[in-house]
């Protein structure tokens, strides 16, 4: 039974949380910044005061207005997921569909690679290269996108393997297609479920990372992020500010998270053939 992946989706509970919540942070990072009451680097209020009407979530220990900052946050946190998440997807889908149609020498020296690369804790690279070099943030993007690409790269050879015995690739290939021609125009548009699974998972590991830098304090002080803020907020604990302060950057992160996960696990369940099945199955 043939299943049509639109309607799927549509019919899932979880990707339309998913995409609901990823479409309000989308929202938030495009048009939080300029809807902020005041200049979140405004050090001029009553440091440690209460929300009001005119401070929502009230002001932090440096004088500035919490909520300010906390929309510039959403923004510097998602926008380090989407780079990282969006190169790590271009690099794993050229590299995995360069490996699969090549073969041979080509594919054994990318794989070994990859095989390298999956070794290395990105983690620790990334404290290392912030501690010692302080790059800026989209450096440290980049970065964590070199590292992040080989599972994607693996996933994208593996199709590429299937679709070289498909009949319409072999018909191009006897008709004279050349090997960039076929890549380009008839392996990486028919693989483009693959690519959305692949940068929503990747996109949540960043923003997670992104959070543990902040919160570690490898960043520029100066720049907002949702780690920072609750690294900075955790010292006042005993003040009771847990609900202004320390609660908002942990509801967002958390949400953010959870958007990207539901994203990537109801498109899994529509593209994976071993979920498919058990889904037509479940609809016959």
């Amino acid at each position: 039974m043939h299943i049509n992946m639109s309607r799927d989706l549509w019919q899932d509970p979880w990707f339309l949380v998913g995409l609901s919540l990823t479409l309000l942070f989308a929202g938030l990072a495009l048009l939080g910044p300029p809807l902020a009451p005041f200049d979140p680097w405004d050090i001029s209020f009553t440091p440690i005061s209460s929300p009001s009407a005119a401070h929502l979530l009230g002001i932090n220990d440096g004088g500035q207005d919490i909520f300010s900052e906390l929309l510039y946050a959403i923004r510097n946190t998602v926008a380090f997921g989407l780079l990282s998440g969006l190169t790590a997807l271009v690099i794993g889908v050229l590299i995995g569909a360069i490996s699969g149609w090549f073969g041979g020498f080509v594919d054994a020296i990318l794989m070994r690679i990859a095989d390298i690369i999956l070794a290395i804790p990105a983690i620790m690279i990334l404290i290392l290269t912030a501690a010692l070099f302080q790059p800026a943030s989209y450096i440290l993007a980049l970065i964590l996108a070199s590292l992040m690409w080989p599972t994607i790269g693996k996933a994208i050879r593996a199709q590429t393997l299937s679709l070289r015995e498909s009949l319409h690739v072999r018909a191009a290939t006897q008709m004279g297609g050349g090997n960039w021609h076929i890549i380009r125009r008839h392996l990486i548009p028919e693989m483009f479920p693959l690519y959305l699974i692949g940068f929503a998972a990747k996109t949540r590991m960043a923003v997670f990372m992104e959070a543990s830098l902040a919160f570690l304090g490898l960043f520029d002080p100066s720049r907002k992020s949702l780690g920072m803020m609750i690294a900075y907020a955790l010292k006042y604990y005993y003040m009771e500010v847990w609900w202004n302060w320390l609660t908002p950057p942990i509801l967002c992160l958390s949400l953010v998270i959870m958007g990207v996960t539901f994203l990537a696990i109801s498109l899994e369940k529509v593209v994976d053939p071993r979920l498919r099945e058990a889904l037509v199955e479940k609809t016959a």
